[in-house]
């Protein structure tokens, strides 16, 4: 995926596979000027030279800043999953999942930041994010939809925020131009990783994690799952009547008991043979 000469990021067709120009079925009157059609269905379309044009300007200005001074707010799974990566590569600070009132006013809250710059990447389900940033004069990047409004937002991106392939390949891009701003690559070539990178980041952990839940049940205590096979305990009932028994009994030993019986009834048999000898006498 080289720079296009035509001064894209990627290929037009790379966009266009990826969906980042589908909008939605609204259009705010904020989003009218990224709009370049509507199609027959009633979805709007995004001007693709206007959406490379603002996400290479939101990564010379990310470029500017300090990885600690940049954070990230990504609410859905859709843009948790590269923005992950992201922040991974870049350095940056990242905010996943229900941003917390307060992160940014509130000293006492858990997780309390005062970033220099903010990335939003759904308007509508970040609007405390933004709130808290104009309350603070800290600049806004959002990634913005057809549907979004931009109060407190500085810098637009217009792209497609909902699909996956079309977050996954804009995270891309803004982790390449990054780096190369870093110094951490020095071309595009030295950037190895490919769109599904950014894309598959859950389900890759999920695959991680399934292993090491195995290995800790599998340390586990044995003597949790020995009174499980139920084949071992036909072929071997002794042993199985032996594990089955409580702890308790083993130091009762029942044996002994039967010479005290004998002996008992020996010396009754003796007592009784005394008294008939001394009736005979």
């Amino acid at each position: 995926m080289t720079e296009n000469k035509s001064g894209m990021p990627v290929k037009q067709e790379v966009f266009l596979e990826a969906g980042v120009h589908i909008g939605t079925k609204i259009r705010t009157s904020d989003m009218r000027e990224f709009i370049f059609k509507r199609r027959d269905d009633g979805l709007y379309i995004l001007d693709l030279r206007k959406s490379a044009e603002k996400l290479m300007q939101a990564a010379k200005v990310i470029a500017k800043h300090k990885p600690e001074e940049v954070t990230v707010v990504a609410s859905r799974v859709y843009s948790s999953n590269p923005a992950t990566r992201f922040a991974e590569l870049t350095g940056v600070n990242l905010i996943k999942g229900r941003f917390v009132p307060g992160t940014m006013t509130n000293m006492n809250v858990q997780g309390f930041m005062e970033p220099r710059l903010l990335l939003v990447c759904d308007p509508k389900g970040e609007h405390e994010a933004l709130v808290e940033s104009a309350k603070n004069g800290v600049p806004v990047i959002g990634l913005c939809d057809t549907d979004n409004e931009t109060k407190f937002i500085d810098l637009i991106v217009p792209i497609n925020n909902k699909g996956k392939r079309s977050l996954a390949l804009i995270f891309f891009i803004l982790s390449r131009e990054v780096m190369i701003a870093q110094g951490k690559i020095k071309s595009y070539d030295e950037f190895t990783h490919d769109i599904g990178y950014f894309e598959q980041q859950v389900m890759a952990e999920e695959k991680k994690a399934a292993p090491a839940e195995s290995a800790e049940e599998a340390a586990q205590p044995e003597a949790a799952a020995a009174p499980e096979p139920a084949e071992a305990g036909k072929a071997e009932p002794a042993q199985a009547q032996a594990a089955e028994a409580p702890a308790g009994k083993k130091e009762e030993e029942p044996a002994p008991e039967k010479p005290k019986k004998a002996k008992k009834m020996k010396e009754g048999a003796e007592a009784k043979g005394q008294e008939k000898g001394k009736e005979a006498e």
